[in-house]
Formats: structure tokens, sequence, C-alpha cells
């Protein structure tokens, strides 16, 4: 098996850990990464060669584009309190109690290379922790919670790491420099992202075309990300802002076709580019297990140390940051803030702190020597004690949290969710009223037509959410219902029979596969209707 074919292994596992997961009940990343564990026990399978400089830039922007789709900046800016204590000041302390404690127990390693360490451990995933959360039916708090801290730590992490690599590489350390470079890359990463954003929004205009505003989309996370990176910003936060803007901004409310077809894109490279990444972490689990040949229970006791202090770090914050939040946000009456209500939340929220893809791309580009020319200190060292951490974080964690979720029985408030979605279906219909009665003042409609148009604007809302009308006009669209359902049945067998017929043209002689298939595109066009 050559490196290709395990590419494509890891593709197949990628759509085939879905399903799987669905009916295990497990996360879907977690399998992945078992699989790639799996596929480095065999001696057939090659040894993973990705240059460590590439995994970032490669995997990380879809990555992070696909996941703040899902969100908007209202709901960032709503919950800034918590995401601030759990993405920026958790990972602050996170890298300092596991550089105090490595710098402790493992022998020869400097603070810098400890504090190194710990940036790389310190941040969770923010696919694994949207993934695994998504699956298990949380209170949509958590997840926006843990969706912002996931997005949004690695900025931190990535900054104090490359600066404690410059202090080991080079052989000085500055508190100032290092507060000052995070500000910088900061500042950089903003004025980037909303360039690339405000950019894209122009080409989307001109561009027209569905398929090629899609295939811009592809584009943007992978151009805010290099551009930020050659200029000293943070990627991370490039592609965050560039994906944030265009959520807002970009897309035109009746341009169904791209919607549609954008989410469709969007959650099938979701799912590959999720899939090879936990993949690969699995598959170079087989590289550290290397260096602790000779001395596995040392190695492992630092290893499990490590591992505790960062479970034990999380829910020591978790804890005094959750009650901190609740009372400012009791104080100040904000219920747009999303926060954990109960200590079962809590606890959930601190065994989602799963680390992933950044870490072990973090820990595979440490540099093999200094600026002098000497070794850099326990790199071997640094690398098995990062992936004890992410294994033991990922696939222990991973596993047992919908255990515990079940266990602590937390669950999204479905009445909280269907009550939401009753007055958005108010609001749909009320603004369809509305606009029927600005175009009676401009057309003269006939009385007929204006009392279809007026059933029509109310089953806007009642397709939406049935439960919005009276028992009696819930009776009435419930019969309109059949019926229209029987008619798109008919319907759909009429127009399957064109699309056979339309279809079975392009293997006729002389027939033009490009007019045959524009008329079928134009029969499956006119399906979704």
């Amino acid at each position: 098996m050559d490196q290709l074919a395990l590419l494509f292994v890891l593709l197949l596992g990628a759509l085939l850990s879905v399903p799987l997961g669905d009916r295990l009940g497990l996360p879907a990343p977690v399998l992945m990464t078992l699989l790639g564990i799996v596929l480095a026990l065999p001696s057939f399978v090659p040894n993973v060669q990705v240059d460590p400089d590439l995994i970032l830039p490669v995997l990380l922007p879809p990555l992070l584009y696909a996941a703040v789709k899902r969100t908007s900046w209202r709901q960032f800016a709503a919950n800034r309190r918590p995401i601030f204590l759990l993405a920026v000041a958790l990972v602050f302390v996170t890298t300092a109690a596991v550089g105090f404690v490595a710098n402790a127990i493992v022998p020869g390693l400097g603070i810098a290379a400890a504090i190194a360490l710990g940036a790389l451990v310190a941040p969770p995933d923010p696919v694994a922790a949207t993934a695994v959360a998504g699956q298990l039916g949380l209170p949509r708090r958590l997840v926006s919670t843990l969706e912002g801290e996931g997005l949004f730590n690695d900025v931190t992490a990535i900054v104090l790491y490359h600066v404690a690599i410059a202090a080991v590489v080079g052989g000085s350390f500055s508190w100032s420099s290092a507060a000052l470079s995070l500000l910088l890359s900061a500042v950089v990463a903003l004025a980037v992202g909303l360039a690339i954003g405000w950019t894209a929004n122009k080409l989307m205009s001109l561009l027209g075309d569905s398929t090629l505003q899609i295939g811009l989309t592809l584009l943007l996370p992978y151009a805010s990300y290099v551009l930020a990176e050659s200029l000293h910003g943070s990627g991370v936060l490039a592609v965050l802002v560039t994906a944030l803007f265009l959520t807002e901004y970009a897309f035109d409310a009746d341009d169904v076709l791209t919607r549609l077809t954008g989410r469709a894109f969007w959650d099938i490279v979701d799912t590959l580019v999720t899939g090879v990444a936990f993949g690969l972490i699995g598959l170079e689990l087989h590289n550290a297990l290397r260096t602790a040949a000779g001395h596995w229970s040392q190695m492992l006791g630092w290893a499990g140390a490590i591992v505790l202090v960062v479970i034990l770090v999380r829910l020591l914050w978790l804890l005094p940051a959750t009650w901190l939040t609740r009372r400012l946000h009791a104080r100040r009456h904000d219920l747009d803030e999303d926060i954990p209500v109960s200590w079962q939340e809590a606890v959930i929220m601190w065994w989602s702190g799963m680390r992933g893809v950044a870490s072990v791309a973090l820990a595979l580009a440490i540099p093999f020597s200094k600026d002098d020319g000497t070794p850099f200190p326990d790199r071997d060292e640094i690398i098995f004690i990062a992936f004890g951490v992410i294994m033991a974080t990922l696939v222990l964690q991973g596993l047992s949290l919908p255990w515990l979720v079940r266990k602590l029985n937390v669950k999204a408030d479905t009445e909280a969710e269907q009550e939401y979605e009753k007055q958005l279906a108010i609001r749909a219909a009320k603004a369809a009223k509305h606009r029927l009665k600005e175009i009676e003042e401009v057309e003269d409609l006939p009385d007929d037509l204006t009392d279809l148009m007026i059933r029509r604007a109310y089953e806007i809302g009642l397709r939406i959410n049935p439960e919005m009308g009276s028992e009696e006009r819930k009776e009435a669209h419930a019969q309109r219902v059949q019926r229209i359902k029987r008619v798109r049945r008919i319907q759909n067998e009429l127009l399957s029979a064109a699309r056979h017929e339309v279809l079975s043209a392009r293997s006729e002689p002389g027939a033009d596969p490009e007019i045959v298939d524009r008329v079928l595109r134009h029969l499956d066009v006119r399906s979704l209707r």
C-alpha cells in the first residue's frame, strides 16, 4: 500500500464512519482516530510522510470555515465573556500549568520548551468538540460555547507556541515581546480577514453562477490563512473573520440554489477533511511510539502526569469561571448569552475538552535543531507526551462522553427550540402578508386571487411550524397538505418518467450530451420546487 492508496482508505473511512457512528452512538472523529491506529499496526501500511508545515494550512482552513458557517457573529458577540474565559484565559492558564509541571518532571527540559509543550496541548480541538457535541443533542448554549472556544483558542495557543519555539531556537524570551506579538497577530488577522471577506463579497455578485460562487468559497479560507500567515498574523483568526463576514453579508436571501448547493458541498468537504485529519492522528501515533522505545515506563509516566494536569486544570478553571459568568449574566440580565445553567452542564463542558488536529500539527512542526546547530531539547519526549494527551483526551473522553451525557441527563430544551421555531414561523407569515399588501397597493388583484394569496402567506408559516395555527386552521391545513402530497407524488412520478426518457436519449446515435444535460438540469431543478 502506498501513500495515495492510504489516502483513499481514509477518505472511504470518513464516509463510512458517519453512519457507523450514528448506529453505535459514537462520534465519527473518534472512530476515524481508531481506524488510523489500526492502520498503523500492519507492516504493509506505509508511515505517513506529511510535511508538518503543511498540516495546519491544508487541513485547518476548510474545517474552520465549515464550522463558522453554522454559527454567526451575533452568537460570538453574545458569548464573548465565556469564550474569552475559555479560549484566551484558560489557554494561558493551561499552558503555564503544563509548562511548570513538565519543566519539573522531565529532566533537561527548559522552561521555554516546556511552555511550547503547554501551548500545543492547551487548545481543545474545534472540529472534535463541534462534531461530538452536535451528535449528542446537547443544549444549544453548550454547543455555542464549545464552538466559540474551539474556534478562538487556536489563535492564542498558536501564538504562544511560536513565541516559545522562537525562545528555544534563538535562546531568548521576553513576555513583553510575546504580548506584542499576540496583539499584532490579531490586528493583522482582523485586517486580512475583513479585506478578503469584502473582496469576496464583491466577487460573488460578479461571478453570478452558483457553481463559481461555491468554488470561490473553497479558495477563501486558504487565501485568508496563507495571506495572514505571510504577514505574521494569525491565519486561524483571519479565516474566522472572513467566514463570519461572508455569513452575514455575502449571500442573497433569494439565491436558493447557491445556498442549498453550497451547504451540501461544505457538508461533504467537512466530512472528508475531518475524517482524513483524525485518521492522520491515529497513523502518527505509530511514529510517536517509536520515540518511547527502551524507556516506556518513564515516558508513559510523564505523559500521564501531563494528561492529569490538562484535565484537572480545565475542571478547576471551569467551576469558578462558570459561577462568575452566571453572576455577571444575572446582574446584567443579558438573556442572549449562552452559559451553562447547572453543574451537570459544566461537567459536560469539562469532559468535552478533546485535543486534536492543531495539537498534532504543532507537535510535528517542532524544529529538529536550534540556531546554533544543537538538537532541539527533548523533542522526542515532547512529541510523545503531546500524543499521549491527544489520544487520552480524544479517545477516552470522546468514547465516554455519550455515556456521561446520558448519565447526567443533559439534553437540549426542545420546548424552547420549538417555541422559537414557532415565533420565526409567525414572523415569516407576517412578512409575506405585509408584502402582499404592498403588492395590492400597486396592482389591482381580483378578490379570488387575493384570498388565495392570503391563504398561501399563512401557509408559509404553517409549513414551518404547524402549531402556530388554530385547531380549525390546522385541520384545514392538514387536509391541504395531504392533497398537496398526493399531487406532488404524482408529479414526481411524471417528472421521473420524463427524466428517464431524456436520459435514455444520451445513448442514442447523434445525441448531443450537452443539450441532454441542459434539459435534464431543467427537470432536476423543477423537481426541487
